[in-house]
């Protein structure tokens, strides 16, 4: 039986992933490790990765995050002027979803989904 997936995702600069994931976020510390960090919030994880050499123009890291709050989140999103690509702000898919999408520091894009 699968009980839970947890992404792990490229980093270059821990304290760059800690201030977006935990101070702009809002996820907590689960594990600090010297070349790995793990966050989480609510029923979910994401875990990183040191990869110092990244070029995050290059970078294909992407999370699905499903949430019952899409519009708090995408408010909580464009209050702290946080990165999103062109086509990245709040939209209804033709798939029955309503999602906006966020680039870390190092360009993982994190697109935030819900039923509607």
């Amino acid at each position: 039986m699968l009980t839970s997936i947890n992404p792990k995702l490229p980093m270059r600069n821990k304290a760059a992933t800690w201030e977006f994931y935990i101070e702009k976020l809002g996820f907590s510390l689960f594990g600090d490790y010297e070349v790995y960090l793990m966050v989480e919030k609510d029923e979910i994880q994401i875990h990183f990765f040191e990869f110092r050499d990244l070029n995050p123009l290059e970078n294909y890291g992407q999370v699905y995050i499903r949430t019952n709050n899409i519009e708090e989140w995408y408010k909580q999103a464009i209050d702290k002027k946080l990165m999103m690509p062109k086509a990245g702000h709040l939209e209804t898919k033709p798939w029955g979803m309503k999602e906006f999408s966020l680039l870390d520091p190092d360009h993982n894009l994190l697109t935030f989904g819900q039923d509607i």
